[in-house]
């Protein structure tokens, strides 16, 4: 069978647009379409190869745990989930992990988790849900109802209630929300989607001590800003502020799907036997290859490198923006980096994605205005340079019409 671009349209539900070219092979930073074109991926499958495609110990550890034990549910349990969920308690601060497929399905469990617990300590009364605008929290229906984007979360009827918004980095607008009746405020401790916006420090302190005073818990979603990609193991760490509950995936598997939602022992009570599940959530072969990434990445070399190499991006941007005056600011963190357009070229992220494309670049949007970067955390700094080149090339032909 011949399988072109033209058959996507034939045979999948159209919710994407995919680019023209398939990517068949990768290794590292680089991958190669079906016609031998090589490119630099500064896009990582969004934030999710953590170490670049194929890498060898991960390439190990699938292929050893294949030859073992693939799937069991949760009827038993087995090695590579409780050495995992062991290994991100001790290098955590939570005492529980709940093993899920993918970031949405961990934040269901942290907000499912929430509202059972409320219940459980404080009562129905205690039921409200707030989260920021431009947040995204996944695609589900409850998720993406606690997401700040209307335009993901409209047109499916009746939404979960109980459900708010405050602005990001506005801390009267959170406490202008806030009551007794609050059980919990959901937060990126970086927005990705939303536009790559780092919190200040201020700002998230103050909504721990909201949190605080009014006895509600703090969940961080980590699914993109964890396991290494803003420098520290997860970016709470950087931030000086502890959640009660965290999620992670995408980083977390090396691009093999797998989420967790990581709490304290005294919150996990509420999650008894049947109160929530998952028959895929913590199998054998996720598990094996997430405990490798957590031992290549959590180390001084890996993280340290990625301090290192976020500066290179930097550096890289502000001399193309010197030349051709397209972005008002780099923003984020690590290596999740966001070229923010200027006025002139409001609306235009994707024009710059495309035009990579054609330079042999892959990168990423965030929102209509934002270009965004999330390669490897141990990309070579001879494929970010070159990259970058690409790049120049690619905001030389948008300036250029």
């Amino acid at each position: 069978m011949k399988v072109t671009r033209e058959l996507f349209n034939e045979v999948m539900v159209p919710n994407y647009n995919p680019a023209a070219m398939i990517p068949v092979r990768g290794k590292g930073s680089r991958i190669w379409d079906q016609e031998n074109i090589e490119y630099v991926d500064f896009a990582g499958g969004i934030a999710v190869n953590a170490l670049g495609h194929c890498h060898p110990e991960l390439v190990a550890a699938l292929k050893e745990q294949g030859e073992k034990l693939w799937h069991l549910s949760n009827v038993f349990t087995n090695e590579p989930a409780i050495r995992l969920a062991k290994k991100l308690t001790d290098l955590t601060f939570a005492d529980r992990v709940y093993f899920a497929n993918s970031g949405a399905e961990a934040n269901e469990a942290a907000l499912k988790l929430a509202r059972r617990w409320a219940l459980d300590h404080h009562g129905e009364d205690k039921n409200q849900i707030i989260s920021f605008k431009q947040g995204f929290h996944g695609r589900t229906f409850f998720t993406v109802t606690v997401g700040g984007q209307p335009a993901y979360s409209d047109g499916f009827g009746p939404k979960p209630g109980a459900v708010e918004h405050a602005v990001y980095n506005d801390l009267a607008s959170l406490e202008a929300l806030m009551s007794d009746k609050t059980c919990a405020v959901m937060m990126e401790p970086l927005q990705g989607e939303g536009g790559i916006i780092s919190p200040t420090p201020e700002f998230v302190k103050g909504v721990r001590e909201l949190c605080d005073k009014h006895n509600a818990l703090l969940i961080f979603d980590e699914v993109q800003s964890g396991v290494g990609r803003t420098g520290d193991l997860y970016a709470y760490m950087g931030l000086d502020v502890v959640p009660d509950i965290l999620t992670t995936a995408k980083s977390l598997g090396g691009g093999f799907p797998i989420g967790a939602m990581l709490t304290t022992k005294d919150i996990a009570e509420s999650l008894k036997p049947g109160t929530h599940g998952s028959t895929y959530g913590g199998n054998p072969l996720a598990c094996a290859v997430a405990e490798r990434v957590l031992d290549v990445i959590n180390t001084p070399e890996v993280l340290g490198g990625v301090k290192h190499k976020e500066q290179l991006f930097r550096d890289g941007l502000n001399a193309i923006n010197e030349k051709y005056q397209v972005f008002s600011e780099i923003r984020g963190k690590g290596l999740l980096l966001g070229a923010a357009l200027n006025e002139k070229y409001q609306g235009r992220a994707r024009d710059f994605l495309v035009a990579s494309v054609d330079e042999q670049l892959m990168c990423l949007v965030a929102g209509a205005n934002v270009v965004r970067f999330a390669p490897s955390l141990v990309i070579p700094d001879e494929d970010i340079k070159e990259g970058l080149a690409r790049f120049e090339r690619a905001v030389a032909k948008v300036v250029n019409g």
